[in-house]
């Protein structure tokens, strides 16, 4: 079995709390505490979940933006979270991201040349000047903007174009994996459309893998390989997409699934409500994150965190996980087969 592209083991990212005169720690926000997941060579693995369940901060845990609590980040078979960023650099080339806004994330002083031009200089990938303008001009073109435009400034393209501007940043140091972060949700719905294709093309045609993180779960359905949803800063399922779209096995994902629109006019579905807030991220429930919001909450969801683990029933697909203690009752008291 080959060794996959990523691999993230049991990841905590805790913030400290500081207050008082002195600054000292009064608290954490478990921002995320304890994710594993694993992305294979060409894979997409998309990460969803509602605002502040901590999958942005998996994302940039992930890129090395900032120190780790605990746990492990692997790169191609090497640990990444514990290299100095000396011996990191040469693999940060490897990852690369798509940020979010794409207004702020390119910078207005730079021309679109040297935004382009910048790490591939930072990495040393041209032979000269010569091969430098080759390599903007094909990264021009695989984002199907004109190459005469390379020579304009970020204020002169439109939201859409500026998003594929960061893309090619992102293709500008050949990486394995890149982390799109929210990357289209800042775009108009045809727009939308447009990136999203554009980045399919692109992993078929470069190999690349993605760590997708979203909160639209359409756009999910249309490009990924497997669904990740986050909670409260946990992993609550992990599927292939076409077994999480069809028969989710976690109360959240039912509910988060409900709510995307129908694509049929006149198709009934039945939108399961939840209840209350999402619980504070520093003082998180004790057992299962969920049950302070679950329609099919008991006892012992209340007191024993669920491990994530593959359902024992029959009818499960290969890989499909979930953190529910629903699934260890009978399956004629099941209330999620029931629904299904």
């Amino acid at each position: 079995m080959s060794t996959p592209l990523l691999e993230v083991n049991d990841l905590k990212k805790h913030f400290p709390i500081r207050g008082g005169l002195l600054g000292n720690t009064t608290g954490y926000v478990y921002a995320v505490d304890g994710v594993s997941f694993s992305i294979e060579k060409g894979e997409t693995l998309s990460l969803v979940g509602e605002s502040g369940c901590g999958k942005s901060t998996v994302g940039r845990a992930v890129l090395q933006l900032f120190g780790i609590t605990d746990g492990q980040v692997v790169l191609d078979g090497q640990r990444v979270d514990t290299m100095s960023p000396s011996t990191f650099r040469p693999l940060r080339r490897r990852m690369q991201v798509v940020f979010q806004d794409p207004f702020s994330s390119l910078n207005p002083r730079m021309r679109v040349r040297d935004i382009l031009a910048e790490p591939i200089r930072n990495f040393g990938l041209a032979k000269d000047a010569v091969d430098l303008d080759d390599r903007l001009a094909r990264l021009m073109d695989t984002v199907r903007l004109p190459r005469d435009a390379i020579g304009r400034w970020p204020h002169e393209f439109s939201g859409g174009q500026r998003q594929r501007i960061g893309i090619a940043r992102a293709l500008a140091a050949e990486p394995d994996l890149i982390v799109c972060d929210e990357a289209v949700s800042a775009l108009d719905v045809s727009v939308k459309a447009q990136i999203v294709n554009l980045l399919q093309d692109l992993q078929k045609e470069l190999g690349l893998a993605m760590l997708f993180i979203s909160h639209d779960l359409a756009i999910v359905e249309h490009m990924t390989h497997r669904v990740a949803v986050m909670y409260l800063g946990k992993i609550v399922e992990v599927a292939d997409k076409r077994s999480l779209f069809s028969k989710p096995m976690h109360p959240y994902t039912e509910a988060l699934l409900s709510a995307v629109p129908v694509p049929i006019p006149g198709m009934a579905r039945t939108r399961k409500i939840l209840v209350g807030d999402v619980p504070s991220p520093i003082n998180p429930p004790k057992g299962c994150r969920f049950h302070t919001r679950c329609p099919y909450a008991f006892d012992r969801c209340r007191v024993d965190e669920p491990e994530l683990r593959a359902p024992a029933m029959h009818g499960v697909a290969a890989g499909h996980v979930a953190a529910c203690h629903l699934h260890d009752l009978p399956a004629a008291e099941n209330p999620l087969l029931k629904a299904a």
